[in-house]
């Protein structure tokens, strides 16, 4: 017997107009739909017209539920698979299923469609050409001093996800863990109350502080800048002498001709130049 088809099916972040015919197609022609809310899913499905047995699949029973899923893969049935909104597997539930279908080499197919990341990402006007997909803000302060120092330094733009009620206190935290960096907070995207605003982690405090916060959030980060990079390195070196510079590096594990070439960088100067402050280091 041929194998049935998994369909991951991306559905609208807000306005359900922004639903693709293809997506439609596929709702339309699966046996069944595996849904992370039944109840959210049927809406959906009433809202086209589209009538299909539904069943369970959501975070806290996708790793039982993925093998009777890849039982009715087996035995011929296509499944749709949809969250709540947007893609499934981006901060939803779908990436164990789809491991499992690799594993059972069943095959699957990913449809294109909606996702809050890359329409936040243009919307806060920031750089698209690199960029970093970070997840939910994480709650523990442990988990946030973690994520903090993986990020700090990072160059490329930052995207996450946060709750309207912990908003502030994210804010808070990214402001005084990162600088008060340009940002833009996007709210309900796509929805009759989008907002987007852009300014200061502290203008972005500033302005949700004074208002009830609602609706689902993502964050966009500029990244560490070449010049914060610059001036945060040359605070470690700019009151040493040049040798002491090269002396410094070497001390790290570097040769001396490779301490000679990072001070260079560093300073901006020629490695000849540098080099004549180097003949009395052993």
């Amino acid at each position: 017997m041929k194998h049935g088809t998994l369909y991951v099916v991306p559905t609208p972040i807000g306005n359900l107009r922004d639903i693709t015919l293809r997506a439609l197609e596929v709702l339309e022609s699966a046996d069944l739909v595996a849904a992370e809310d039944t109840r959210q899913s049927l809406k959906l499905l009433n809202h086209f017209n589209i009538k299909k047995p539904l069943i369970s699949y959501h975070k806290f029973n996708e790793q039982n539920k993925s093998g009777s899923i890849i039982d009715l893969l087996r035995e011929g049935k296509d499944i749709a698979l949809v969250s709540d909104a947007g893609t499934p597997g981006i901060s939803d539930p779908g990436s164990v299923i789809i491991k499992k279908c690799i594993e059972e080499n069943i095959d699957f197919i990913v449809l294109p469609g909606a996702t809050a990341v890359t329409t936040a990402l243009v919307y806060s006007g920031l750089d698209t050409d690199r960029f970093m997909f970070l997840g939910f803000f994480p709650r523990e302060t442990k988990d946030r001093k973690k994520l903090m120092e993986e990020i700090r330094d990072r160059r490329e733009t930052l995207i996450m996800y946060e709750a309207p009620h912990r908003l502030l206190e994210a804010l808070a935290y990214l402001g005084e863990a990162l600088g008060d960096r340009e940002m833009a907070v996007c709210r309900e995207l796509t929805k009759m109350h989008e907002e987007i605003f852009r300014g200061t982690i502290r203008e972005c405090a500033e302005h949700f502080g004074s208002k009830q916060i609602k609706g689902e959030i993502v964050l966009v980060i500029r990244g560490k800048s070449e010049e914060e990079i610059f001036q945060e390195k040359k605070a470690g070196w700019e009151n040493m002498s040049v040798q002491e510079h090269i002396i410094s590096y070497m001390s790290q594990g570097f040769s001396k001709k490779e301490s000679i070439k990072l001070v260079s960088v560093d300073r901006g100067v020629p490695k000849s130049e540098v080099y004549k402050f180097s003949t009395e280091i052993e």
